[in-house]
């Protein structure tokens, strides 16, 4: 249900999260129909790399798949490749539930129409990035900001200028290759990763808009005044 009422809040995209969510294989099978409800683009980020991982989330109606710590251009041709059918890859066709909501011309469109994310949370994939960045088939380059901070030796959240610079960097690669820069952002900080250019930006998760709306519902109930200034609930 909360993935059905996210997809009618005017969102491009939903990314269901099987990596940091707290969620299996058979609920993500239960909120992609909830997703497509709302006529948003349903993308999954898998636990980690596997072809299983890939095409399950696929066969069951995912149109893009995020994939964690892609550390190098022979990772991520892999990660490509499973995304795709052969001649392009090594995807087996199975698609169960994407072929009956995507129509019959499912295996004509789907490389094509299948995002393939690869993400850049590392120095060393950053190190690799015009290798990785040159795959084929590699659509979106999706950079973890808190991993990534990690990774440079920052506490996750960050704004440090070494950091900010990363983003750009990582945005410029992307340019040079024709790739997608992609983040994943908090609402404070979506406004700048859009203003720096990155073209595929998630702005809020469930969990802390749902923190959110609580803790200003209390502040609104006890009388006090809200944080951020903003109107009623409700």
């Amino acid at each position: 249900m909360t993935a059905e009422a996210a997809a009618y809040s005017g969102l491009d995209y939903l990314c269901i999260d099987m990596q940091h969510g707290l969620i299996g294989y058979s609920d993500v099978v239960q909120m992609l129909p909830a997703v497509a409800l709302g006529g948003v683009t349903p993308i999954v980020r898998v636990p980690e790399y596997s072809t299983a991982n890939i095409s399950t989330v696929l066969d069951a109606g995912a149109m893009g798949v995020i994939v964690p710590m892609v550390n190098s251009a022979e990772e991520a041709a892999a990660v490509a490749s499973a995304c795709r059918f052969p001649p392009l890859g090594e995807r087996s066709f199975g698609a169960i539930r994407a072929a009956m909501t995507e129509g019959a011309d499912y295996y004509e469109r789907t490389d094509e129409e299948v995002l393939c994310i690869p993400m850049i949370e590392t120095l060393a994939a950053v190190d690799d990035l015009d290798r990785i960045l040159a795959v084929p088939g590699i659509d979106v380059a999706y950079v973890g900001p808190s991993d990534l901070s990690i990774s440079m030796g920052y506490r996750p959240g960050t704004s440090a200028e070494p950091f900010l610079a990363m983003l750009d960097r990582i945005k410029a690669a992307c340019d040079r290759h024709g790739v997608a820069p992609g983040i994943q952002a908090s609402p404070a900080a979506a406004a700048d990763r859009l203003a720096r250019g990155f073209r595929m930006v998630t702005v809020v998760s469930d969990f802390a808009a749902f923190q959110a709306a609580v803790r200003k519902a209390v502040s609104y109930a006890s009388g006090a005044a809200p944080a951020d200034g903003g109107g009623p609930l409700y």
